[in-house]
């Protein structure tokens, strides 16, 4: 139904039109999206809605806040037309809103449920990504784990997540907790059941998620893989090297630089039909000469690879951009240490830890929708106008 003339719609989405995020009403909002996420508490004696505690302290994690201390400062010091906005209510025996404490955001962290959230999360980036493919025109997903370090220093139970990041636009679509006892392998499938559309989606991974099981899973979500091939694929490995590669042209070759280091790439592709690898159309070598900038010491590694991608879906080239744009995901991983300073934070309590990874991913995933590059010019811009962060979630 269209907004009468007196609405305050039309000004806010003239606000609003300078972040391309922006999506159509019918799209649920983060409100909706976050009410969907069980509440752990006992409903006697509840003060404040769930949804409104999580908007809360998603605002001020892309203000900047790297802890809990923080997020209860900037919950305090929020402006009342702010909360109004988010649908803090006001109490009706005392003349001002009542905010939810530290205390509070800490405990509920705490006892929440981490697959849900990252659920309500992932879905709300990946409605609101752009329609576009990476650099080498096909939509590729990295799926990697990181562990948060500073949970284990303050003696709390080791956690290890595994995430799906879509290559183009950096967004993390999906996260998983790996359990204490199990490993990343027989996590892979339950983490992208959890992506909606995998269908045409490339999606690469490291060494250890070379396993047939998971291709054949792929396979038959209509998506393809590539993935590298190195001693725990041992009898694949010794097929690929035993190729003639020395027969095959070059078909690529790239150069950069970058950590202090000079790179070559070189890469071969040749279509293959027979080796032990559920799917494989492709196999990839590729010769990477790497010079020390510092010490002037050269090392040159080969890498092999397969895909299910046959050479008329994707080229040389092209393969050999998707295996170079997996390591988004670790440029991710860099900036949650870095900006946010995840492996140095030791909260500990229940999913709190996991909680508040969620939150830097979509704190990461807004600012990146919106154009932002630089991260932690993003949250300092933030931190200087409450208004922004409400802007950015569509809460304005």
């Amino acid at each position: 139904m269209p907004a009468d003339a007196s609405s305050p719609i039309p000004p806010v989405l003239d606000q609003l039109r300078e972040y391309p995020q922006v999506v159509p009403e019918e799209v649920p909002g983060l409100l909706e999206r976050l009410a969907e996420v069980p509440d752990p508490r006992d409903p006697r004696g509840v003060r404040h809605r769930l949804a409104v505690v999580l908007a809360l302290t998603a605002c001020a994690v892309l203000a900047g806040a790297t802890s809990l201390l923080a997020i209860g400062e900037w919950i305090a010091d929020a402006p009342a037309h702010v909360l109004e906005q988010v649908g803090a209510r006001p109490d009706p025996l005392l003349p001002r809103r009542v905010l939810p404490a530290e205390a509070t955001v800490r405990r509920l962290l705490a006892r929440i449920d981490g697959d849900a959230l990252d659920r309500v999360v992932g879905s709300w980036l990946a409605d609101r990504r752009p329609k576009t493919t990476g650099a080498a025109g096909l939509r590729g997903l990295a799926v990697d784990g990181k562990s948060l370090r500073g949970a284990a220093r303050a003696k709390g139970r080791k956690i290890h997540l595994l995430a799906a990041l879509e290559h183009a636009t950096g967004l993390v679509l999906a996260q998983l907790d790996v359990g204490e006892k199990t490993n990343e392998i027989t996590c892979f499938q339950p983490l992208l059941d959890t992506v909606a559309d995998l269908a045409g989606t490339v999606v690469t991974s490291d060494a250890m998620h070379t396993q047939r099981e998971h291709a054949d899973y792929l396979l038959g979500r209509a998506a393809h893989y590539i993935v590298i091939v190195k001693g725990n694929q041992k009898k694949l490995r010794r097929q690929l090297k035993c190729l003639p590669w020395k027969d095959i042209p070059l078909q690529g070759r790239t150069r950069g630089t970058g950590h202090g280091r000079a790179e070559i790439r070189r890469i071969k592709a040749a279509t293959v039909n027979s080796l032990l690898f559920p799917g494989a159309r492709q196999a990839v070598q590729i010769k990477r000469r790497r010079t020390d900038r510092k010490t002037g010491k050269t090392t040159v590694k080969t890498v092999y690879a397969v895909t299910s991608l046959t050479a008329e879906q994707a080229t040389a080239a092209q393969l050999a951009e998707l295996v170079r744009d997996h390591w988004k995901i670790e440029a991710l991983h860099h900036v949650r240490d870095t900006t946010f300073a995840e492996d140095a934070s030791q909260l500990r309590t229940g999913n709190a830890p996991r909680a508040m990874a969620t939150w830097r991913n979509l704190a990461i995933g807004a600012l990146r929708t919106a154009g932002v590059k630089n991260i932690a010019a993003g949250l300092r811009r933030n931190a200087r106008d409450p208004r922004r962060p409400l802007t950015l979630l569509g809460l304005g």
